[in-house]
């Protein structure tokens, strides 16, 4: 069965770094596009960004651009979200995902505060 298992998250200043980690087991995770969703307190699940098999294109959306970088090492089945220049309303939890599917990990807790 697929099994992703998030880390990596923590308690960071704001202007902190974090990098989150993603193991995937259980699907072909070489040939599949992946996604990093996140949740903060009291609100919907949001896209934070996704990346192709390959890892040859990534997309972000606009509160990522220019401070988070996804990649992946397929031979490892790792997926990774590095955020630098964190902010506060970074706060949530971080899944990874299939793109093309709802299931997800039990998820990262990052929080930014001082």
């Amino acid at each position: 069965q697929v099994q992703l298992v998030e880390s990596g998250g923590g308690l960071v200043q704001p202007g902190g770094s974090l990098r989150l980690s993603c193991v995937a087991s259980g699907f072909a995770f070489s040939t599949t596009s992946m996604t990093w969703r996140r949740q903060a307190p009291g609100k919907g699940l949001e896209w934070v960004s996704s990346i192709s098999a390959d890892g040859g294109t990534t997309n972000y959306e606009d509160f990522a651009e220019g401070r988070f970088t996804i990649s992946r090492d397929n031979a490892k089945n790792t997926l990774y979200l590095q955020m630098n220049n964190l902010r506060p309303d970074d706060t949530a939890v971080y899944y990874c995902a299939k793109t093309l599917s709802a299931a997800r990990g039990q998820g990262t807790q990052v929080t930014v505060s001082s």
